[in-house]
């Protein structure tokens, strides 16, 4: 089952630390499909997919890859990959539709899934929130309002109430960079909004449902372990003698990781950030109370990590900074709109995104070093991998050599970090199955099972297979950083 790839890297075999965590992670509204079925009523996806031109080809998540249907053939999937666990996440829309009573038919669907995982001895991983905020709460204000932290936080309850006994590992929510300025200030993502100063305001409310769901779930299960996901950014100086874009690596890194790290491990928000979106912060955002209940203790932080990125400052020729990508608006970054980003020759996915797996390596360890090891919690890699355009041969099988080579290095580099210090205790994969990338619809497959979108087939691509026999033999070829020396 293994894939002979031949690269000029000195390659070293190693075994995944005792205990070691290899998955395969997809999200609701990507896969299920089923939109409107028991109940289930639109999230602001749904909404966003009828705007002319939002999403492209005007795609949708109506169908999806129909995981909703076809859920025993995934988890089957999962069992013949050998998957030590899967990260799902569970849609809002569907277990409190319209914002209203719990619906009990939409929790049944995710009581089948975990029971389903269980009995394939797969570990399932619950994300609560993956951007599918409800469009009847999304009218009420949706992350920009206050309320709708208290919301999610009795959403949490929900949930937990019917999968607590089985689900032991919870991950309040995913990457909520992209639910606020990617959403909010740039556009591209729902609602599609460009006012930076919802966005700031969107960040906060749900760095607050966070806190309040860690609580809530806290109280009722001591035992549960429970997390937060959020997206990084490696941002280099594309001069580092240059002080403008020295600042703008600071800028960036600001506005995209320590806006969230700072509030989550240290209860503050960074001055320096603070002060570059100053002209955008609501004086009244931040109420008594609010950064304690943030700042609430958490036993894992996910790491989702795809690439870095070198950037500049004002003046300097190139795209307006953006290393998640996408069919920008405006930029991101409030208060720093000026960042620009530079080509540094590097490799490049189907998404134009940097191969860098030398960046996962510099940010696990430098996590460990100023977040999570002072506060004694462990790191996942809860998101990488690659979109590529796949071409399947006459069977559907597709020897994806790249996105394989693009696993292998940076789980590697994974290994390396945790041969340095860091506290990495498992790689997701994303993604499990083809799915919808949403601003660009069905066009970008990340895969490592290919999706054939008209039959809805499934099959097993080559970095698929590769995969299977890394969790096999929990052995790792791939090459090693040679400054590295550890346990």
């Amino acid at each position: 089952m293994t894939t002979d790839l031949t690269t000029a890297t000195p390659t070293t075999s190693r075994v995944l630390p005792p205990g070691f965590l290899v998955g395969a992670a997809t999200a609701a509204f990507q896969i299920e499909g089923a939109a409107w079925t028991d109940g289930r009523t639109d999230s602001i996806w749904d909404a966003f997919c009828r705007q002319p031109g939002a999403v492209l080809n005007g795609d949708d998540g109506s169908v999806a890859v129909d995981h909703y249907h076809r859920y025993r053939t995934d988890v089957a999937l999962m069992s013949e990959l050998g998957l030590d666990a899967y990260r799902f996440s569970t849609s809002w829309a569907r277990v409190r539709p319209d914002d209203g009573p719990t619906n009990a038919a939409g929790l049944a669907f995710y009581s089948r899934l975990v029971d389903e995982l269980l009995e394939n001895g797969i570990d399932p991983w619950l994300t609560l929130y993956h951007w599918d905020l409800p469009q009847a709460l999304q009218e009420k204000g949706g992350w920009t309002h206050r309320d709708t932290a208290y919301r999610f936080a009795e959403y949490a309850v929900a949930v937990h109430e019917a999968l607590g006994d089985r689900v032991r590992s919870w991950i309040t929510l995913n990457e909520p960079w992209c639910s606020s300025f990617l959403a909010h200030a740039a556009g591209e993502h729902a609602p599609g909004r460009t006012e930076p100063t919802e966005a700031v305001a969107a960040a906060h409310h749900l760095l607050l449902g966070h806190g309040l769901a860690v609580e809530a779930l806290r109280e009722r299960d001591a035992d549960a372990a429970l997390g937060i996901t959020l997206n990084f950014t490696v941002a280099d100086p594309a001069d580092p003698a240059d002080p403008a874009d020295v600042d703008a690596a600071r800028r960036v890194d600001g506005a995209f990781n320590r806006i969230f790290l700072d509030p989550i491990f240290r209860g503050t928000y960074p001055a320096d950030v603070l002060e570059d979106m100053a002209a955008h912060w609501p004086a009244d955002l931040v109420r008594d109370g609010d950064l304690a209940t943030v700042a609430a203790p958490v036993d894992f932080l996910g790491v989702n990590y795809y690439n870095g990125g070198a950037v500049a400052g004002p003046g300097t020729d190139g795209e307006p900074a953006a290393p998640v990508g996408g069919r920008q608006l405006r930029s991101p970054y409030v208060g720093s709109e000026q960042v620009r980003a530079l080509p540094r020759g590097l490799p490049r996915t189907a998404m134009d995104w940097e191969v860098q797996p030398d960046g996962l390596y510099r940010l696990l360890t430098r996590l460990q070093e100023e977040y999570t090891g002072p506060a004694g919690t462990s790191l996942y890699v809860t998101e990488n991998g690659a979109a590529y355009d796949d071409e399947p041969d006459s069977t559907g099988f597709v020897q994806d050599d790249e996105r394989l080579d693009y696993v292998r290095t940076h789980l590697a580099a994974v290994l390396d970090a945790v041969q340095a210090g860091a506290d990495v205790r498992g790689y997701f994969v994303w993604s499990l199955l083809d799915n919808f990338e949403w601003a660009f619809g069905y066009a970008k497959r990340f895969g490592i099972v290919r999706v054939d979108y008209d039959t809805l087939e499934r099959t097993p691509k080559a970095s698929a297979r590769w995969y299977a026999e890394v969790a096999r033999t929990r052995t790792l070829e791939g090459p090693a950083r040679p400054d590295v020396t550890g346990p």
